[in-house]
């Protein structure tokens, strides 16, 4: 019992998730053998639709075509790989919005609650790209004609 309950947490851990996305980029980035025939192939109708907001508004993607999302996605990955190195400007506002939560005297309570909801938007994005990164793999195979090949 306690097995299963473990697996259940597993499988929602930022850890995995990570590990999700990087392997569905890898595995996409070795089934696109050439990047550029992905230019200017647009988005399939039933992907664009899902990309409509609520408000009838567009998100990022829906903007792009598949080389971009492509080069986008391995971005992301590499990112996530190597660390996303910051200007001393951007350290200079985080250090200063830092220090103004912790003279608010509330810091310690807001973070917890901080990091648990940028934990959970995370964890919902890198889902997102992974099936967005798989998408596109399975894409690519349908338009150079071995979408029947094994997944």
């Amino acid at each position: 019992m306690m097995q299963i309950s473990d697996s259940y947490n597993q499988k929602h851990s930022l850890f995995n998730a990570m590990n999700r996305f990087i392997g569905a980029v890898n595995n996409m980035d070795q089934t696109v053998m050439v990047p550029s025939l992905l230019r200017d192939v647009p988005l399939d109708m039933e992907e664009k639709d899902e990309m409509v907001n609520s408000n009838g508004a567009t998100n990022y993607f829906s903007m792009r075509d598949m080389h971009s999302y492509y080069i986008l996605l391995k971005s992301i990955r590499n990112d996530i790989e190597w660390g996303v190195l910051q200007g001393d400007d951007r350290k200079k506002d985080k250090n200063t919005m830092d220090k103004s939560r912790v003279e608010d005297g509330d810091a310690e309570e807001d973070l917890e609650k901080l990091f648990h909801y940028h934990l959970g938007g995370l964890h919902t994005v890198l889902n997102k790209l992974t099936r967005k990164a798989n998408i596109l793999t399975n894409r690519y195979k349908e338009e150079i004609g071995f979408a029947s090949w094994g997944h």
